[in-house]
């Protein structure tokens, strides 16, 4: 959808007791624009119902899920709105719709219709028109991602690629030639006080130093004010001029010559306040970027060379399912293990994996985990690629430019468990975490005690994580959760437990409830009292000792 189509629409109310904590960070504008934004995600297993999830609470006009698949055992471990007695239903799209639907009344929430397959490329094309963000999270041929992508181009629409398997993650953002971008950064515009303008030309500006930096860049612009001195008649107050930056403290005005400028000795005051500029960014398709992915956004510059590992490791594994129709590796297979790994050296044109000790480790944890869907890791990349989608209706903030990856491999052992039954499904929610982690693992989860302050906005994502992943699950484990604040209307924008119903009610007691209703199978006990000296009757020594660990999700 073009910008001047969704500003034409973008006049609804906004429900500012709903959409408050939002605002604040937005502004109204940019919540507008979202309102009258329409996103389709292809792919709703946990990655998926998690994006779907955080768009819906952040009030986008309307969201299509496309996903006629059957449920898997592995779907549990990342989707909380299945159940084990849907595994082999289908679809998973139509089962997750209602309860989608139940998060934000202003959204219209709809399960696409005349869809067989993911694999059926003609049927998904068809739903691009109209939308104003594509975000697909399954994997799928590398031709169907390139022609959705190019589909998405034509129709003016933002494509988002995303994907996690394992403990393993990956985003691409691909928003057209010319995405304009109201605001890149959020921040408060900047401003400073002025030491001293010389007459040259272009002429220079000097920022007073014990205030710290100036905070522009080349192309910004800026404006005075309460100009005084020898500059008085030179440059005006409240006129725009352009910015080219010649260090942190100092920066040209090209276009104001002042060496007419009398200097008399008389004090240059005055401020300067930057002038926020929209920004027009342009991206590269995923056909192009796949092969020339350039330079990769980082989210640990500890791991600065793990990316192009990733890089490979991914494309390896679509190219394995592909081969294999449409099967990723099954967890702890030597074999395919094996495969993904030659399929990765033959993709390495550029020698990264023969310059890497880590590399095969890491590709043989991606390739066996690969069917795995992990609730932390859904939780964290369904919120990063939220906030894409939420860039790409709203133009604020600056997207992804290109590839992004995430890992959390410090929670893999050094290599692929050798006893292959340890990692074997049981068809239950937890097979994806058996599949990466191995059944003493997931033991040990479900035998979990631990304590949880706060069931607010990280309370209820936390507690739908443990649910998701079985923590204190099994006979001798318990979540206990305390949180003395009743449920307004405000939390429900970010608080996904809570419903309109639930407004004046305790939040332990409720998320308690909403998160046991996801996993029957988790014991927890919710408490309406603070922890404080006067409540060590309650939370005391014998409390404490029984406990495996204290998580406090407060801000």
């Amino acid at each position: 959808m073009s910008a001047e189509k969704m500003e034409a629409m973008a006049t609804a109310e906004v429900d500012e007791k709903l959409y408050s904590r939002q605002l604040y960070v937005m502004g109204h504008e940019a919540q507008r624009r979202m309102m009258a934004s329409n996103a389709l995600v292809i792919g709703v297993s946990g990655l998926g119902v998690e994006i779907a999830k955080n768009c819906i609470l952040a009030g986008i006009h309307s969201i299509t899920l496309c996903d006629p698949s059957p449920v898997t055992s592995y779907d549990l471990g990342g989707n909380f709105y299945l159940s084990e007695s849907q595994i082999g239903q289908g679809s998973r799209a139509a089962l997750c719709q209602p309860k989608l639907a139940e998060l934000n009344p202003y959204v219209q929430v709809k399960a696409a219709d005349g869809i067989s397959s993911l694999s059926d490329v003609d049927s998904l094309l068809s739903l691009v028109e109209g939308m104003t963000v594509v975000v697909l999270t399954v994997p799928l041929p590398k031709g169907m991602v390139e022609q959705l992508n190019e589909k998405c181009r034509s129709q003016g629409a933002c494509f988002i690629y995303t994907l996690t398997m394992s403990v393993f993650g990956m985003a691409f953002c691909d928003f057209g030639d010319k995405f304009i971008v109201s605001d890149k950064d959020g921040e408060a515009a900047a401003t400073s006080q002025i030491e001293t303008v010389l007459a040259e030309n272009p002429a220079v500006v000097k920022v007073l130093e014990d205030q710290g930096r100036h905070g522009l860049e080349t192309g910004d612009k800026v404006t005075f004010a309460r100009l005084r001195g020898d500059v008085e008649g030179f440059l005006e107050d409240n006129k725009e001029y352009d910015v080219n930056v010649t260090g942190p403290f100092t920066f040209e005005l090209p276009g104001a010559d002042l060496t007419q400028m009398k200097v008399t000795g008389s004090t240059t005051q005055g401020y300067i306040t930057q002038i926020k500029q929209p920004v027009t960014l342009s991206f590269e398709p995923y056909a192009k970027k796949v092969q020339q992915p350039g330079e990769f956004m980082l989210s640990d510059f500890a791991k600065f060379d793990r990316p192009p590992i990733l890089h490979l490791g991914f494309q390896a594994i679509v190219e394995y399912m592909t081969k294999n129709g449409g099967d990723l590796p099954a967890a702890g297979d030597a074999a395919a293990i094996q495969q993904v790994l030659e399929i990765a050296k033959s993709l390495d044109t550029d020698n990264i994996l023969g310059d890497s000790k880590e590399a095969p480790r890491i590709l043989s944890h991606l390739a066996s985990g690969s069917r795995a869907i992990l609730s932390p890791m859904c939780a964290t990349l369904g919120g990063m690629i939220g906030q894409e989608v939420l860039k790409a209706c709203s133009g604020k903030f600056t997207p992804i430019p290109g590839f992004f990856y995430f890992d959390a491999d410090e929670t893999l052992p050094d290599s692929v468990l050798a006893d292959a039954s340890l990692l074997a499904p049981t068809n239950t929610r937890y097979d994806s975490q058996i599949a990466v982690f191995g059944k003493d693992m997931q033991e040990k989860l479900q035998a979990l005690q631990y304590f949880i302050v706060g069931a607010g906005a990280i309370g209820c994502e936390m507690l739908k994580n443990w649910a998701m992943m079985g923590v204190a699950c099994g006979p001798s484990g318990h979540v206990y959760v305390t949180d003395m604040d009743r449920i307004e209307k405000s939390n429900l924008s970010r608080q996904f437990l809570f419903r309109n119903t639930d407004i004046d009610k305790f939040k332990s007691a409720t998320a308690a409830a909403a998160a046991k209703g996801m996993n029957p199978q988790l014991n927890i006990t919710p408490y309406q009292e603070k922890v404080a000296p006067d409540t060590e009757h309650i939370f005391g020594d014998d409390f404490y000792d029984k406990l495996s660990g204290v998580c406090t999700a407060l801000d």
